[in-house]
């Protein structure tokens, strides 16, 4: 497994204890990501009742989808890429709900 893989799992692996169930409270949403390149793939998390589950593979209807390459979501996960920077420079695509892309930084507790 390449250094991106494991950073990209971990990250994935570690989102529903980062979940901050004071902010998903009454959120009932499913973020899809569509990573590509090295380390990508395609994962989705459902957010209900304050708690998160992560599943492999695409969601039917997801409320919203992150599209980026591996490595760009390990470094703005790490706080060394801007997501709006990464967005207007098209390292970033959003579809679905953006109200929803806007909270992911408050969604989700730092590392």
């Amino acid at each position: 497994m390449t250094d991106t893989a494991a950073a990209v799992r971990e990250i994935i692996t570690n989102m529903p204890s980062r979940l901050d169930p004071g902010v998903a409270a009454g959120l009932d949403a499913t973020i899809q990501l569509d990573l590509g390149g090295e380390g990508g793939g395609i994962w989705h998390c459902t957010i209900k009742d304050g708690a998160c589950t992560v599943h492999d593979g695409a969601h039917d209807t997801p409320t919203m989808t992150i599209s980026m390459e591996a490595a760009d979501y390990v470094e703005l996960i790490a706080g060394r890429l801007n997501g709006m920077t990464a967005f207007m420079g098209g390292r970033l695509r959003i579809s679905g709900d953006m109200g929803l892309a806007m909270k992911m930084e408050s969604l989700f507790r730092s590392g």
